[in-house]
């Protein structure tokens, strides 16, 4: 399946947010839902193996936009085995904030999926952009998942990371992965009252947990957990430690 949803926010005069741009197709599905907030909205299973699914999202200046979705996506393995693969694309122009908080992502046994993630970050906006995956689903080991994101602030990329989990992921479950863990979160906060103070020092966040600041107004949270649920815990406290 091939699909593509596109997000704009703009300020009116006002100084409110409105959707310029509300565009998308199964199995990706955007609803607004409340003042300045969109919800994800899974039209079909999936990512299924073989789709090719794509998200643009655009917040312009002096907007805010928060994008949630109302379930976890559930990556599954196709009938010919053909990988599923997800790019998302976001920037936030000057006094800008975006918030992306979705439902984490299951990786399913048998699935290999990939998702591609490019943030774009004017000086002077904001930042909040949260992922999670759990590593198979109740009792079963997981498909193969890569999440790859990379983060530009200023024109400067100042992060790229990317993370394979899986049997064709060879270390995943050691402790330089994910050891006995079978779920991970991070979260990105670019502020930009950071840009002059400094970002937060680097901290540890219980036992699982790091927050560490970025070369830019940014601040990394890594979190490990048996499940999403104490993964997300540890994330929604950083956004108030850091933020």
């Amino acid at each position: 399946m091939l699909a593509t949803a596109r997000l704009r926010a703009e300020a009116d005069g006002s100084g409110a947010t409105r959707l310029a741009v509300l565009r998308s197709e199964p199995p990706l599905l955007l609803r607004p839902t409340g003042p300045n907030t969109v919800h994800l909205v899974g039209g079909a299973a999936g990512p299924l193996g073989g789709d090719r699914l794509r998200i643009e999202v655009n917040v312009g200046p002096g907007a805010s936009l928060t994008v949630r979705a109302v379930a976890a996506s559930l990556a599954l393995p196709g009938a010919d085995g053909a990988p599923s693969r997800l790019e998302i694309t976001a920037s936030v122009a000057a006094g800008g904030r975006l918030s992306w908080l979705p439902e984490p992502l299951i990786a399913a046994a048998g699935c290999r999926h990939t998702t591609q993630t490019t943030i774009d970050v004017a000086a002077g906006a904001s930042l909040q952009w949260r992922d999670e995956l759990q590593c198979g689903r109740h009792g079963e080991l997981p498909g193969d998942v890569q999440l790859i994101t990379g983060l530009r602030v200023r024109n400067v990329e100042i992060y790229r990371h990317k993370l394979a989990v899986g049997p064709g992921a060879p270390g995943w479950s050691g402790p330089a992965v994910l050891g006995d863990a079978r779920a991970i979160g991070s979260l990105l906060i670019v502020h930009p009252a950071w840009l002059e103070a400094g970002p937060p020092p680097a901290r540890v966040l219980g036992t699982t947990a790091t927050a560490m600041p970025l070369a830019g107004p940014a601040v990394l949270v890594n979190a490990v957990g048996a499940d999403t649920r104490s993964v997300r815990q540890i994330l929604d406290a950083a956004v108030w430690d850091t933020g």
